[in-house]
């Protein structure tokens, strides 16, 4: 359910791309040098998340599928302004592959993604920061850890085996608050939708992947619950492989049997709980600087084009 501060956003995300869509592109294309400039890869926290994000070393050829920059399908429509707010800075006849949408497989080409699957052969998974809309919304939460209720909550659509398994392992727990509020959702398992602010008055949120990584990841290690799930095996721009177990987050086994231990523990020791929430906020924070993510962003592109032979390497680009 949408609030009213989320559907005025969206209007506003939509007017801004549409605004932007009908401005001449040429005079985008002219600024790409200067917004190459002020990108400022200097320091070497932005140069890692550069290379971390576009892992590609070698020369490339894009495929027969890839499309045009000028040409890029504008369904799913969040997905074509993500890209296109960077893409419109180059020249319009680069030809780019991309697969938008869930990423299950690392593409065979070097390809633009949302997501990747974590593997060590994932350099073809080009992320860019796309469908940003929905995954990275991460509202502040004004609650302390003691302050909350001192139960488990989680809620979601039962589109993958590991979250009927969850709420089969925790169905008899009197702690826990799962379920699916999904009108599909089977009948021992339905429960009433929540807000992200109901959630946040839990002291422990449980994050479980659906189709690709979990879309509440993001809120909740920067709310001021503590975060609970079975290790990441999926990636987006928030860089999930790079969250540590017992520092951002608590592990979870596959089968959900150390869940009630974890929160007894944390129960007993609300100092630790309150350390690891501090690291997951921090975290979150290297998300926070616009212009910073605007940089690394156009330049993950910048990159990909100069690896396909498309465009020239600047100096001080941080392309490497």
């Amino acid at each position: 359910m949408a609030t009213i501060a989320r559907t005025s956003a969206k209007v506003f995300y939509y007017a801004r791309n549409v605004a932007r869509d009908a401005v001449p592109q040429a005079l985008f294309r002219r600024r790409l040098g200067i917004r190459l400039e002020k990108a400022r890869l200097s320091d070497e926290a932005a140069r890692r998340r550069l290379n971390y994000y576009n892992q590609l070393q070698d020369g490339f050829t894009p495929s027969a599928n890839a499309v045009r920059v000028g040409k890029l399908p504008f369904t799913p429509t969040m997905y074509y302004y993500d890209l296109k707010e960077f893409a419109r800075y180059f020249d319009p006849g680069l030809l780019i592959d991309l697969e938008f949408g869930d990423v299950r497989n690392v593409p065979k080409v070097p390809s633009i993604v949302k997501d990747r699957p974590i593997r060590d052969d994932d350099k073809n998974a080009v992320i860019m920061k796309l469908d940003k809309f929905r995954h990275f919304q991460m509202p502040a939460d004004a609650i302390s850890f003691t302050d909350k209720l001192p139960a488990v909550v989680w809620r979601g659509d039962l589109n993958n085996p590991i979250r009927t398994r969850f709420l089969k392992a925790v169905r008899d727990l009197p702690f826990c608050d799962a379920g699916s509020h999904k009108p599909n959702a089977p009948a021992e398992y339905a429960k009433p939708f929540l807000s992200i602010s109901q959630h946040q008055r839990y002291r422990y949120i449980v994050s479980l992947e659906g189709n690709d990584v979990a879309t509440n990841l993001k809120w909740i290690m920067n709310s001021k619950s503590l975060c609970l799930m079975p290790p990441p095996t999926y990636e987006t721009w928030f860089a999930e492989r790079l969250l540590e177990p017992n520092v951002h987050y608590v592990p979870l086994e596959a089968d959900f049997s150390n869940l009630a231990e974890h929160v007894a523990y944390f129960e007993r020791h609300p100092a630790k709980a309150e350390r690891i929430i501090a690291a997951a906020n921090a975290y979150c924070r290297i998300f926070d600087n616009e212009q910073t993510e605007q940089a690394v962003s156009l330049l993950v592109l910048y990159k990909y084009f100069v690896l396909s032979g498309r465009s020239s390497p600047m100096p001080r680009s941080g392309v490497t």
